[in-house]
């Protein structure tokens, strides 16, 4: 479902110290519904290596193109936001991204709301629907600081001009650090 484990976490660290230490600009497609939760995955050790994976995106100084396909919530998607150095972020307009999903977030932030209501269905109903009203992927992308919502058609071409780009800006050289143990 693309949500991070702590496998999935292992491989982004491994994936951005690769291409940092060989002076690689990172092209990703974005579908991360945020950190996998439950006892099976707090046991695997996934917000230790979430946090370790978000370290990794953050710290390396390549350049990077996130594209939101689709989903990107919570730490996990944000992650892939880094404003900083020379990063571009685009999304297509099947992006579904934010700080919680509607589905169970709703549920979650309203709980004593919907407890205390006679109908908590009709009430549930009414919260998506005031919800959904009030979504826009366009106010959503103001806030992750993403450059563009793009048509999909766009995207190789556009890739390729961040490539070239990335590479007039590159930096050769060693690192202050290499791949991590």
């Amino acid at each position: 479902d693309g949500a991070w484990t702590a496998d999935a976490c292992d491989k982004v660290v491994r994936h951005f110290d690769l291409a940092d230490t060989f002076h690689l600009p990172i092209v990703h497609f974005v579908d991360c519904p945020g950190f996998a939760v439950g006892v099976k995955h707090e046991k695997s050790g996934v917000t230790r290596k979430g946090v370790r994976a978000m370290a990794a995106v953050y710290q390396t100084q390549v350049p990077i193109l996130p594209v939101v396909i689709r989903k990107a919530y919570g730490l996990a998607g944000s992650a892939m936001f880094n404003p900083t150095r020379t990063r571009w972020r685009y999304c297509w307009p099947s992006g579904d991204w934010g700080s919680l999903p509607m589905a169970g977030g709703i549920e979650a932030a309203y709980k004593r709301q919907l407890e205390a209501s006679t109908d908590p269905e009709a009430e549930l109903k009414e919260l998506y629907r005031k919800f959904e009203a009030m979504r826009s992927p366009f106010r959503t992308a103001e806030a992750f600081i993403a450059e563009e919502i793009i048509d999909p058609r766009d995207t190789r071409p556009l890739v390729v001009d961040f490539v070239h780009h990335a590479y007039r800006v590159l930096k050769t050289g060693p690192r202050s650090f290499g791949m991590r143990p």
